[in-house]
């Protein structure tokens, strides 16, 4: 079995806000595109459109609709990969060796050469983040873009995870949770960032951050302009949407 670094030097990860999150898929699109073209065997993706498609996702976006105590219902919308985990069961159980979570940035990745596709790991992980590919017959899981954020043939602004770059509302951010004054930390502490699933005791590195309440307004009838007497000179009581109609056609 595979054993856990006692400490990593960083704690890299993601904030993912889910009061801004839109759910347009585009990280999903983003992560399936750069991984299949860049980062070891391809994603399986084949007959897509048949009556037996085989696909492999690393990113899932999954929508809820959630009905508040006190409230209308709403649909929240919450994105999902693998949460680096700082005590990950799906390394532990791993009989080869082929998971394993790195010691110098806390990232955890599968080495697809010795992967024997056993499923261990995915039957460990709680959060069902790992998947086997249906083609290469090993397991997939997100590996926060290592080939990326350590790239230097990359503009500084690209060396990110590619779900992070493309997020056209701005709700996923990656950084250093272990430094205090990274982007990531300071943002878990202001919003609240909470684990997923805390009471498994697999310690997440990835933060989630609560929707934010709502203004609450007062009930507006859009028809009250409309209903309220326009003229009170003697002689019309014409009152309401006829009043307003009289007056209206006058003008003409």
């Amino acid at each position: 079995m595979t054993t856990l670094p006692q400490s990593t030097e960083k704690k890299l990860g993601l904030v993912i806000d889910l009061d801004t999150c839109v759910g347009c898929h585009a990280c999903v699109v983003s992560c399936k595109g750069w991984n299949t073209e860049n980062y070891g065997a391809p994603l399986a993706d084949t007959n897509a459109y048949g009556a037996d498609p085989v696909g492999t996702f690393l990113n899932r976006v999954h929508s809820y609709e959630v009905t508040p105590e006190e409230g209308t219902a709403k649909l929240i919308h919450f994105p999902k990969s693998c949460l680096h985990c700082e005590d990950a069961p799906c390394v532990t159980v791993c009989p080869t060796g082929a998971s394993y979570k790195r010691a110098e940035d806390g990232i955890v990745l599968v080495n697809e050469t010795d992967c024997i596709g056993c499923g261990l790991c995915a039957w460990a992980c709680p959060y069902g983040a790992r998947e086997m590919d249906g083609v290469e017959k090993v397991m997939k899981k997100c590996t926060l873009c290592v080939d990326r954020i350590y790239n230097e043939n990359l503009p500084e602004e690209d060396r990110e995870p590619a779900c992070v770059r493309t997020c056209p509302a701005g709700a996923r951010h990656f950084g250093d949770f272990a430094d205090p004054e990274s982007n990531v930390s300071k943002l878990s502490a202001e919003r609240g960032g909470m684990d997923l699933m805390p009471e498994q005791g697999t310690k997440p590195v990835n933060k989630y951050l609560p929707p934010r309440p709502k203004d609450q307004l007062d009930e507006v009838d859009i028809l009250a302009p409309f209903l309220a007497p326009l003229d009170d000179a003697p002689g019309r009581d014409l009152g309401g949407f006829l009043g307003w109609l009289d007056k209206t056609l006058e003008k003409i």
